[in-house]
């Protein structure tokens, strides 16, 4: 292992990009969550930002970010003292909720596999992907309010859909900036078209079939994240998941619509309104 890699493990081996709650589709631990979880709910979100920032630095070579994450995982088992903030932080949590590790060590399963994998052959191996990216944050939160394991099926497809959703807002910047493409790569042989097609100013209408297929499949991932409001028995967080599920569905249906190679298709405040709006028949 050269010096630098050597150096980075023996101090702070995180670099925040800037992004934090707000930069997210949906709510993080909003006012909606039990007061005393919520600083729990944001140090699972700190620990899980740190260690994507890392996974998605284009200037980190990927045995950097590998050494980097590895720094991360020991300090939140407690097998190294120092050299992360956020798994410092998120170990105290889990040591005070009694919350198991292992869905933080999952994500950061997802971030190595980001610093190493740049391409997917099929939709079966990005949903293996969202196993250990995605579906980990849901159950976290289940488990955090002590919620019953039935919350975890519908959980996971929600979880699942809002990382295809992201995959496809950032289709165009993650092949730029990092040379990842999360598309399927069969299906866009399938369509005729390649990977470079991400690098047109607009979507080719053979690119826009493989954007419709996904979403496809998300409408089917939202079928199944439907009964999470219903399965979820604190208010709080049962409120959270409904506003939550109609922001994805809000989402899939703006991203029909536009061109994420045009420009990233974003939420609205009307869209934010609307789903909470929705999610008050889940008050009582």
């Amino acid at each position: 292992m050269s010096a630098p890699v050597a150096s980075v493990a023996d101090g702070d081996v995180e670099s925040w990009s800037g992004k934090d709650r707000g930069d997210e589709n949906f709510p993080v631990g909003s006012i909606l969550i039990r007061r005393d979880l919520r600083r729990h709910v944001h140090a699972f979100y700190a620990f899980a930002r740190n260690a994507d920032d890392i996974a998605d630095s284009a200037t980190l070579s990927p045995a950097e970010k590998l050494v980097r994450l590895d720094v991360m995982e020991a300090v939140l088992l407690g097998e190294r003292p120092d050299g992360s903030p956020s798994a410092t932080a998120l170990h105290r949590s889990l040591a005070e909720t009694g919350v198991n590790a292992r869905h933080a060590c999952d994500l950061l399963r997802a971030f190595r596999q980001d610093a190493t994998q740049q391409r997917y052959e099929s939709w079966e191996a990005l949903l293996a992907y969202c196993r250990y990216s995605a579906m980990p944050v849901g159950r976290h939160v289940l488990d955090l309010h002590g919620e019953d394991v039935a919350t975890h099926p519908s959980s996971d497809a929600l979880c699942s859909a809002l990382q295809v959703l992201n995959h496809l807002q950032d289709c165009a910047s993650d092949l730029r900036d990092l040379d990842r493409c999360y598309l399927p790569l069969d299906w866009l042989a399938e369509a005729g078209t390649d990977v470079a097609a991400l690098r047109a100013p607009t979507a080719a209408p053979a690119l826009r079939l493989v954007f419709d297929r996904l979403l496809d499949e998300v409408d089917r991932l939202h079928e199944s994240a439907r009964t999470l409001p219903f399965r979820t028995a604190a208010r709080g967080l049962r409120m959270e998941t409904a506003a939550i599920v109609g922001l994805s569905r809000r989402l899939a249906r703006r991203l029909r619509r536009a061109d994420p190679l045009a420009a990233r298709v974003r939420l609205h405040r009307r869209d934010v309104l609307a789903s909470v709006l929705a999610a008050l028949r889940f008050l009582p």
